[in-house]
């Protein structure tokens, strides 16, 4: 399925962690990724739609599970 953001379709993506090598697929919009490539803005502002960890994937490469293994927990986060 493929969603419409503001007349744009978000395309699969397939993104591998650099950590872990298991591969993610990302829905983004092209236009947004051009945007964000071309440095027209912050990628949380650009593509608000994609998780925290979906973005830190795009930014760096690493998956959540990797990136919480290797920084652990934000003392922000709610842990119960």
């Amino acid at each position: 399925m493929v969603a419409h953001v503001t007349g744009d379709s978000r395309l699969p993506t397939l993104i591998p962690c650099v950590q872990c090598r298991q591969e993610f697929t990302v829905y983004v919009s092209p236009k947004n990724m051009r945007d964000w490539l071309a440095g027209s803005g912050y990628i949380q502002d650009l593509m608000p739609y994609l998780s925290p960890a979906e973005r830190e994937l795009l930014i760096s490469g690493t998956c959540g599970t990797c990136f919480d293994l290797m920084f652990g927990l934000d003392i922000d986060d709610n842990v119960e």
